[in-house]
């Protein structure tokens, strides 16, 4: 009896915490001022979920990364495992942790990350586009693109953190121009991280050298490395019209979901904004972690 309680007045302290980290972000509903500091854009390649509980070179990047940032308001993640029909946002105060894989092992469908999602937020941001409707979205919640790179980031789950779904419908250059009536929210210190993969073939994975850190396919590595050159030289017509980079591509993007969290990243670049990688690493012959920084 006395475990029941003390759990339950833990459960109260927590949701009490929560509440007020809720209501310390209420500015949103107002619109946050716009600052002199552009937050950073991120794309993460995030992998296996297991990089969600491990403590490797993946998981430690991503907190290498955040403790370089100045804490965001929020993030907005543009995650490859959300696709919808038309473009949608989430927009509940909770959103639920989504176990949306299978195969793995139980301690990883027992981790909740419990952020605060922040229906302000939602709404304004829906308001930001002009090209398409963006519809609130109640239902979905964070999925494995999302908290497993996040939790290592914001392990304390105190900042809010929010989903914007990729219409299945369109294509790369599509979302590279949708990303950018986002820009604003990077004044308002939202972090905008799309998460994806830019060489991701499942069919084509080594397993059996899952655990030699680098290993890539020479195609992977090439293309890889070409995706890298085109970032730099901003010359995003080629990635635009992957198709036409050949057989080392279409191996690379076999289906496009995990490469067009990409074009919001890059879509969000500003006159000035510096670029950079990390976690610049192949994994099993046919994925890449390479993710990248801009600003």
């Amino acid at each position: 009896m006395r475990r029941q309680m003390l759990l339950g007045n833990f459960v109260l302290t927590q949701k009490a915490k929560i509440m007020d980290s809720l209501r310390s972000f209420k500015t949103f509903s107002d619109g946050l001022p716009e600052q002199e500091y552009l937050m950073p854009v991120l794309f993460i390649g995030h992998g296996s979920p297991m990089n969600g509980i491990q403590d490797n070179d993946f998981s430690r990047g991503w907190k290498a990364m955040a403790d370089k940032l100045p804490v965001p308001a929020a993030v907005l993640v543009i995650s490859a495992h959300w696709l919808s029909k038309g473009t949608r946002i989430t927009a509940m105060d909770f959103p639920e942790t989504i176990h949306d894989f299978g195969g793995f092992p139980q301690a990883l469908f027992d981790v909740r990350y419990p952020a605060p999602g922040l229906p302000s937020l939602a709404r304004e941001t829906a308001s930001l586009f002009h090209s398409t409707q963006v519809e609130l979205d109640h239902d979905w919640g964070l999925d494995h693109g999302a908290w497993t790179v996040v939790r290592h980031m914001y392990p304390q789950a105190n900042v809010p953190v929010l989903q914007l779904s990729i219409d299945y419908t369109k294509g790369p250059a599509y979302h590279f121009e949708l990303a950018k009536e986002l820009s604003a929210l990077r004044r308002k210190g939202v972090l905008i991280m799309g998460s994806g993969n830019m060489v991701h073939n499942l069919r084509m994975v080594a397993w059996d050298r899952m655990d030699e850190p680098g290993y890539g396919y020479d195609w992977a590595l090439n293309i890889n490395e070409k995706f890298k050159s085109l970032i730099m030289e901003e010359n995003y017509q080629p990635l635009f019209n992957y198709q036409s980079l050949g057989s080392d591509a279409m191996m690379a993007i076999p289906t496009p979901e995990h490469y067009m969290p990409l074009m919001y990243t890059l879509g969000l670049k500003q006159h000035g904004d510096d670029v950079s990688f990390f976690n610049d690493k192949a994994v099993a012959g046919s994925l890449t972690m390479t993710s990248v920084k801009i600003g």
